[in-house]
């Protein structure tokens, strides 16, 4: 036997030891089919301290399929990164929590076409998004209206289209604050709290915090929303 092959079966050896050891380990399953990738990598990732954070990758190479596993503590949004060259990178957002999420999207519109089915934290998270794209719909229609109308030197349509505007911007954020408190047993609610509504009335992230029970409040996300909230007073 060569010193080549004598080096190579201990090296095998260990890859597979190390492959059964995460199999063994991990808690979390991601599922994915991506229609129309022939080739490219799937990253499983999460916010690090300064950076993100690899937990699980895999090479496509002519099957849509892949699954990527890791462990979590606990439910907290993770990130599946699909990458095809140095300068095309596309993500896809999701709550994981323990056991299986799937992932099913396609090439052409990796994020926009995106269906995940999972865990709880997923469910209310597709259903927040639902109601926000409509909201996002309608603003589109506004800006759209407005071009046209500066466009024609229309400046009482732009007034009432300003105010059309604002007033989306009050129900969205009205939606947001009322949807986490209706789910206050959730970390969807910190979640929401912290990245859909940071620059709302103070006392309407405080009322969200103040509603959670003990669990939500020591989750990550809690624990991330009463320290925005005390570092929010310390800077006032």
């Amino acid at each position: 036997m060569t010193k080549f092959y004598k080096f190579l079966i201990p090296t095998i050896v260990i890859l597979i030891s190390v492959s059964c050891k995460k199999e063994e380990n991990s808690n979390f399953t991601l599922k994915g089919e991506i229609k129309g990738l022939k080739k490219g990598i799937v990253y499983l990732q999460k916010d690090g301290d300064s950076s993100i954070v690899n937990l699980d990758s895999m090479a496509i190479n002519g099957q849509p399929e892949f699954t990527l596993k890791t462990t979590i503590d606990e439910p907290i949004l993770l990130y599946l990164k699909l990458f095809k060259s140095d300068d095309d990178e596309h993500y896809i957002p999701f709550f994981a929590d323990e056991g299986v999420t799937e992932i099913k999207t396609t090439l052409k519109n990796f994020s926009y076409d995106a269906e995940v089915k999972g865990s709880k934290q997923q469910d209310l998270l597709n259903e927040y998004t639902k109601v926000m794209s409509n909201f996002n719909n309608q603003n589109l229609d506004i800006i759209e209206a407005s071009f046209l109308a500066q466009k024609n030197n229309d400046s009482i349509t732009v007034d009432s289209l300003n105010k059309a505007s604002e007033t989306l911007l009050k129900r969205k954020y009205s939606f947001t604050i009322q949807f986490a408190i209706n789910h206050k047993d959730n970390i969807i609610a910190p979640y929401l709290a912290l990245y859909e509504m940071p620059s709302a009335n103070p006392v309407y992230v405080d009322s969200v915090y103040n509603g959670l029970n003990d669990d939500v409040k020591n989750s990550f996300y809690g624990k991330k929303l009463g320290k925005f909230i005390e570092n929010r007073k310390v800077e006032n």
